[in-house]
């Protein structure tokens, strides 16, 4: 596998589900709240698109039936459009049941691409679904009179993977809900020297290494897929300097690192890939709610 599908099997792109804070209690017979839905993504290594084309998206209720809002877009929505807290609206302030929620469901059309352009090549390439009704979520609660707050993390670098011997790539869902009134984000830079040292002396503008955020402090950093994987990675974003944001990440202790190695999903035969990755810098987070918390890397002077 050519560095840039190293790099593209590692994506990442994330949905949100927003609306102002929340109060009130889980639910009555009768009793509404209110919901609103956007979506955005996090940052991506080497794809130039990610286009995915949402055409619902479906509430289902633990006791009740499902909410179903039909969404109309003009085109395929290029998730890398959607970066740094960024989103594309959904729906908007919509009242539904309030109650227990066993999950929600983005459906998706038939027209969903990547789109890759560098030294091995461009070519924009099909990106195939697990079903026609899309992917889901887990479980939430729409507190009854008041408004809820959460983000879907669709996240795509644990997700996508360019199978062995077939043209496009595909996704294998993962994940994560959060309430958006519980999360912070973290940011910094990543020396000059630090990248040059870790990713060569030739270095590739495109690809200047990733961030890596664990969860718990003093936690030792792995790669996706092991015992202790993490829970989102960033690429770094060269744009004169260079720097990274993990965002919607919920508050708590942390442990961030960097590393210019690859972290594959799959491996040629298909199967889960153990990547022996070296990580640089790993330093203690705390993240607070509402907050953006800051954790830069340098260069370490040699004993």
């Amino acid at each position: 596998m050519n560095q840039s599908l190293k790099y593209l099997t590692v994506v990442g792109f994330t949905g949100a589900l927003a609306a102002c804070g929340g109060g009130g209690s889980s639910s009555g017979a009768g009793e509404t709240g209110s919901v609103s839905v956007g979506l955005t993504d996090a940052p991506v290594d080497s794809a130039q698109e990610v286009n995915i084309e949402v055409t619902a998206l479906v509430l289902q209720p633990s006791d009740g039936e499902r909410s179903r809002f039909e969404l109309e877009f003009p085109e395929p929505i290029n998730l890398l459009d959607l970066q740094g807290g960024a989103f594309e609206t959904l729906i908007s302030d919509e009242e539904v049941p309030a109650g227990a929620y066993n999950w929600m469901r983005l459906e998706l059309g038939d027209n969903n691409t990547v789109v890759i352009d560098n030294d091995s090549g461009s070519g924009e390439y099909p990106l195939t679904t697990p079903s026609a009704r899309g992917v889901q979520t887990s479980g939430f609660t729409v507190p009854a009179g008041g408004e809820v707050s959460l983000t879907i993390d669709f996240d795509v670098r644990k997700s996508l993977v360019n199978p062995v011997g077939q043209e496009g790539y595909r996704l294998k869902p993962v994940l994560r809900l959060v309430d958006n009134s519980e999360v912070g984000s973290i940011e910094g830079t990543i020396a000059g020297e630090l990248i040059t040292q870790e990713c060569g002396d030739a270095l590739n503008p495109e690809f200047a290494g990733n961030v890596y955020v664990h969860e718990g402090a003093d936690a030792v950093p792995d790669d996706i897929g092991s015992d202790n994987e993490p829970l989102v990675v960033v690429p770094v974003d060269e744009n004169g300097t260079y720097t990274y944001t993990a965002a919607f990440i919920p508050a708590g202790e942390y442990t961030v690192s960097y590393t210019c190695e690859d972290d594959l999903i799959e491996n040629d035969q298909g199967e889960p890939s153990n990547d022996d990755i070296d990580f640089n810098g790993a330093q203690n987070v705390t993240v607070v709610a509402g907050e953006t918390s800051t954790a830069d890397f340098e260069l370490q002077a040699q004993p």
